[in-house]
C-alpha cells in the first residue's frame, strides 16, 4: 500500500498539500521514524520535535536553491525524508547507507554538512554574504537548538550577522534539551520568556488571529503584542541587540501557524529570528520520558522502547565509578563536561558529588580553560570530552594547560571509531594533535582494569595528562579492588620473542597478541608489547627490541599520520636504528560511518593486512620450526 510519505518524492510534492494533509504526514513521520530508527538506532528524539517544523520549511521554501543548515544536523532525519530519499531510509547509519548527518555528498539538499554544535549560524551567513556578494535572490535559514546558543561560536557570529547581511532568517528550537538538560544564562533567558505569563497571553490571542484572519496584518500584530509584553518585562531583547528582529515564541508543532509565519519572514530584509518550542521526543511517550537516552541510541522495541544491556560496563562507566571513588577521597578534584554527562557517564558522577560536577554547556574552549583556572587554586580537574569534540579546544589545551604545565586530566571518550555516527564523530586524531605539545602525557589503556589505574597515574601526575579510551565495552577484564598507578612512559611486555616485535596500542592489542601466535604457527618468534604510554613512549624498551629483530609491528585504531607508530619511527631514527616498521592504522582520509568491524577490515587494520605487509621481509628470514609460546 502507498503511503502519504511514499508519494513525496521532492520538496515540490510537500507544495500541494492542505494544511490537514499536512497534519496527516506529520504523524505518519513520526511513525516511519519511530519504526525504522528502532532497527537501526540513531536520533530518535531530536528529530520527533522537528517533524512540523520540517514539514512548514519545505512548504514555504524551496530546496536546493534555498539553503537550510541544521545545528546540529543529527535533526535532518525528516530533511532526508522530503528530499528523495524516503526509500533509502531504512539504511540510516548503516553502512553503505544514508549519514545519520548532513552529508553535501549524498544530496544537492544537503547545504552544509557538520556533526558539532555551534556552526549553523556562522556558516549560514558565510552563505548569505555569498549569496549577497553574487546577486542571488535565494534564502538562507538556520535551523539552530536553544543548546546551540550555549557554544561560543554561535556567538561570534551572532556579533556579525547584522553588520554582514540584511536576509538572514535564524529558527531558534527551544526544547530545553541538548542531549541533558540545558544550562547556563541563556537556557534560563529562553525559559523566562516562555514562562512569562504577559508574553503567553499575548501570543496565544495572536495565534488565534492567525488562523482567523492569516496573512501579514496578523503577523505585525503578532510582532508589536510581542514587543510590547517583552518591553514591560525586559528592557531589552538579548537578540535585538545583536540587530536580529525578534519574533516568538511560537508553537514548534501548529504546521499552520508555522507556515504563516515563514511567508512573512521571507519577505523581510532584515535578519530575523524565530523563537519555536517543541517538545523533543513527541509521539512516542518512551521518548519524552526518557529524553537523555532516547536524544541518540542503538536499536530499542517500537512499542515500549527498551534497549538492551551491553551486560558489562562500558569504557565510560569505568571512567565514571572509577572517579567517584577517586573523588571520594579528595577533595579536589572536580569533574567537567560540555553538555555530554550522559555520553561520557558523568551523569554517574553528578549524584556522589553534586558540588563537584560542572556541566558548562556545548563550550569545549570555555571547559578546558575553566579547568585550567581551577587548577591554578589547587584543585584536580577531570575534563571529560569525547575526542572529536576535544579537536575544538586545541588552543587552550596548548596555551591555558600544556603551557603553564597545569594538572588538567583530559578523558578522551570515543578515542578511535564511533561506528554508526561517521567522519564527524571518529576519535582518531587525538594522537596527532597532543603528542606534538610539551608537558603532556597521552596513556591509552588495554582493557577496563588499565583504564582505572591510568586514572590513578593522572591523579597523581602533577602536570597535564590525556587518557584515550574507545565507545562501548572493554574485553571483559575485572577490575581490582583498589586500582594502582602506572610509572609513567613505561610499557608492559606481554609475550617474549626474538625477531618481530610487535605493539599493540590500547583496544588492539588483541591483534597484536594474535599476529604473534600467526608468526609462531609459521616458525617465527614475535614479541608483544603494550605501550600504555603514547607520550612519554618507553624509549629504552623500543630501542632494545627494535636493536635484535628484523622487524617492528605496530597496530593502532588512530590515524597512521602523526600517530603511535610515527613516534616509534621518530624514536628509531634518532637512535640509528634502521630497522622495517609495518604500521597499521586509518589512512589518511575521513572515514565513513559503518560497523567497526566492518570498517577495520575495509581499510585494512586486521591480523590479515598486517601478515601480508609483513610477507616481503619473512620471505628474507630463515624459517625456524613452529613453537608454542605461551601469552601471558
Amino acid at each position: 500500500m502507498t503511503t502519504r510519505l511514499g508519494t513525496i518524492q521532492s520538496p515540490a510534492d510537500i507544495k500541494k498539500l492542505s494544511i490537514p494533509e499536512l497534519e496527516a504526514l506529520a504523524q505518519e513521520i513520526r511513525e516511519r521514524l519511530i519504526v525504522s530508527l528502532s532497527k537501526t538506532g540513531g536520533h530518535l528524539g531530536p528529530n520527533l520535535g522537528v517533524v512540523e517544523l520540517t514539514l512548514a520549511m519545505h512548504y514555504v521554501f524551496s530546496t536546493p536553491a534555498d539553503k537550510f543548515v541544521f545545528d546540529v544536523s543529527h535533526q535532518s532525519y525528516i530533511h532526508k525524508l522530503l528530499t528523495g530519499r524516503e526509500d533509502r531510509f531504512d539504511t540510516i547509519r548503516q553502512g553503505g547507507g544514508l549519514n545519520g548527518f548532513m552529508l553535501r555528498t549524498e544530496s544537492e539538499h544537503d547545504s552544509y554538512g557538520a556533526g558539532h554544535a555551534g556552526t549553523a549560524l556562522s556558516a549560514a551567513l558565510g552563505m548569505a554574504v555569498a549569496r549577497d556578494l553574487a546577486g542571488g535572490k535565494e534564502h538562507v535559514v538556520a535551523l539552530a537548538g536553544d543548546a546551540a546558543f550555549t557554544n561560543g561560536i554561535s556567538f561570534e557570529a551572532l556579533n556579525n550577522i547584522a553588520d554582514q547581511t540584511r536576509r538572514l532568517i535564524v529558527v531558534l528550537n527551544d526544547n530545553e534539551w541538548s542531549i541533558d538538560r540545558n544550562v547556563g544564562a541563556i537556557a534560563k533567558y529562553l525559559h523566562k520568556i516562555v514562562t512569562n505569563h504577559h508574553v503567553t497571553s499575548l501570543h496565544s490571542g495572536a495565534t488565534r488571529l492567525v488562523e482567523r484572519i492569516g496573512g501579514k496584518a496578523a503577523k505585525k500584530a503578532v510582532r508589536r503584542a510581542e514587543e510590547a509584553a517583552k518591553g514591560m518585562v525586559f528592557p531589552s531583547s538579548f537578540f535585538e541587540d545583536f540587530g536580529l528582529t525578534y519574533y516568538g515564541p511560537l508553537d514548534g508543532h501548529n504546521v499552520g501557524l508555522l507556515i504563516e509565519t515563514f511567508e512573512f519572514l521571507k519577505e523581510q530584509e532584515r535578519p530575523v529570528l524565530l523563537h519555536v518550542i517543541t517538545q523533543k521526543g513527541r509521539g512516542f511517550e518512551p521518548a519524552l520520558n526518557g529524553q537523555k537516552k532516547f536524544h541518540g541510541l542503538g536499536p530499542y522495541d517500537p512499542e515500549t522502547g527498551h534497549t538492551h544491556s551491553p551486560g558489562r560496563q562500558t569504557y565510560s562507566e569505568v571512567f565514571a565509578n572509577t572517579l567517584v571513588k577517586l573523588a571520594d577521597g579528595d577533595e579536589k578534584i572536580v569533574a567537567i563536561t560540555a553538555a555530554m554527562p550522559n555520553g561520557t557517564a558523568l551523569d554517574l558522577f553528578r549524584p556522589h558529588h553534586p558540588q563537584r560536577y560542572f556541566d558548562v554547556g556545548i563550550a569545549e574552549e570555555h571547559a578546558v580553560i575553566f579547568a585550567a583556572g581551577m587548577a591554578t587554586r589547587g584543585f584536580k580537574p577531570f575534563v571529560a570530552i569525547y575526542s572529536t569534540f576535544l579537536q575544538r579546544a586545541f588552543d587552550p589545551i596548548v596555551h591555558d594547560v600544556c603551557l603553564q604545565n597545569l594538572p588538567v586530566v583530559f578523558c578522551m571518550d570515543r578515542g578511535s571509531l564511533s561506528g554508526d555516527d561517521g567522519a564527524t564523530h571518529h576519535g582518531l586524531f587525538d594522537i596527532s594533535y597532543l603528542r606534538p605539545v610539551p608537558n603532556i602525557v597521552h596513556m591509552v589503556p588495554a582493557d577496563e582494569d588499565e583504564l582505572a589505574d591510568m586514572l590513578v597515574t593522572a591523579h597523581q601526575h602533577p602536570g597535564p595528562s590525556a587518557i584515550r579510551y574507545p565507545r562501548g565495552v572493554g574485553p571483559g577484564i575485572a577490575l581490582k579492588a583498589n586500582p594502582q598507578p602506572i610509572e609513567i612512559g613505561r610499557a608492559k611486555v606481554i609475550r617474549e620473542g626474538e625477531e618481530i616485535v610487535i605493539f599493540g596500542l590500547g583496544a588492539l592489542l588483541p591483534m597484536a597478541q594474535e599476529l604473534a601466535v600467526k608468526l609462531s604457527d609459521h616458525g617465527y618468534s614475535a614479541a608483544v608489547i603494550n605501550p600504555r604510554f603514547v607520550k612519554p613512549l618507553d624509549r629504552a624498551l623500543l630501542l632494545q627490541y627494535a636493536e635484535r629483530s628484523t622487524a617492528v609491528v605496530t597496530f593502532e585504531d588512530h590515524v597512521l599520520a602523526g600517530g603511535f607508530g610515527s613516534a616509534v619511527l621518530e624514536e628509531l631514527e634518532l637512535a640509528g636504528i634502521f630497522v622495517p616498521v609495518v604500521r597499521i592504522g586509518w589512512p589518511d582520509q575521513f572515514i565513513e560511518h559503518g560497523t567497526v568491524d566492518a570498517l577495520r577490515t575495509r581499510y585494512g587494520i586486521t591480523v590479515e593486512a598486517a601478515w601480508a605487509r609483513l610477507q616481503p621481509i619473512l620471505e628474507k628470514m630463515p624459517r625456524r620450526r613452529p613453537q608454542v609460546v605461551a601469552v601471558g
